[in-house]
């Protein structure tokens, strides 16, 4: 059994997928108003213009929010629990759903500086974006 739940890319996420397998966060921006979003979209959110392009980012963040599963929500997250998914306010302005990794979970607190790091999942080509205390 696999031990993690794989994604799978589509034409508007592949750029993301990519860039990521190359250890790079990358996000849409808009070539109108130069507004960084997540996740992947045919429009901006903000002007409705469909000249977004990918951009890389730092992969400099900080905790929004965040919550400790200790019950995995599906056989593949046994091995995993108790683990952290949270919602990091990246430095270039969208906030991102993901994991915090490398400490423990009563460590992580609201406004926490976070850096982006990669881990592969399972035998499949992808990387994972997470992040792990700055």
């Amino acid at each position: 059994m696999s031990t993690r739940l794989i994604p799978a890319p589509s034409s508007l996420t592949r750029p993301f997928w990519e860039a990521a397998r190359e250890r790079r966060l990358a996000l849409q921006r808009c070539e109108r108003c130069a507004l960084f979003s997540f996740p992947p979209r045919a429009r901006c959110p903000s002007c409705g213009a469909c000249e977004l392009r990918w951009q890389d980012v730092s992969g400099a963040g900080t905790v929004y929010s965040f919550t400790v599963v200790h019950r995995p929500p599906h056989a593949v997250f046994t091995q995993q629990c108790p683990f952290v998914v949270a919602i990091v306010e990246l430095a270039e302005g969208p906030r991102m759903t993901s994991n915090i990794v490398n400490c423990n979970s009563a460590a992580v607190y609201v406004g926490m500086p976070v850096r982006v790091e990669f881990e592969a999942i399972d035998d499949s080509d992808l990387l994972l974006p997470q992040f792990t205390p700055a």
